[in-house]
C-alpha cells in the first residue's frame, strides 16, 4: 500500500510553521519592550513593568518623609501587585494581537 506525499500540503505546512516562528519572535520582542505603568490606590507609588513582568522603574509621586514605614510598604506592595496584573494583561493582549488570526483558523 503506497501513499503519495502531497507536496503542496507539505510546503504549506512548512510555510505556516515559519510564519508562526516569525510571529513568536515578534511576540517575544514585544513582551520584553512593551511597558505598562500602574499606581498604588493612594497615588503614592508608580511602578513601570514590561509585559514580561520585569519592573523597570519605581517612582514615588508624593513626599515620603511624612509617611510611616507600614504605609509606604502597603503602597509599594499594592503597586507591585497591580504591576504583576498589568504585565499579565499586556502579555494576553499582545498574544491576542499577534496570534489572533491563527486562533480563528483553528476554530474554523
Amino acid at each position: 500500500m503506497s501513499r503519495e506525499i502531497d507536496e503542496a500540503w507539505v510546503e504549506e505546512a512548512v510555510e505556516r510553521y515559519r510564519r508562526i516562528e516569525s510571529l513568536q519572535a515578534e511576540f517575544d520582542q514585544a513582551v520584553r519592550t512593551v511597558e505598562v505603568s500602574v499606581r498604588s490606590p493612594d497615588g503614592l507609588v508608580e511602578v513601570v513593568v514590561t509585559a514580561a513582568g520585569t519592573i523597570t522603574d519605581v517612582r514615588f509621586l508624593a513626599a515620603v518623609q511624612n509617611r510611616g514605614n507600614a504605609e509606604l510598604a502597603r503602597s509599594v506592595q499594592a503597586a507591585v501587585t497591580a504591576a504583576a496584573d498589568a504585565a499579565r494583561w499586556a502579555r494576553e493582549k499582545l498574544h491576542t494581537e499577534t496570534f489572533g488570526a491563527y486562533r480563528r483558523l483553528a476554530e474554523a
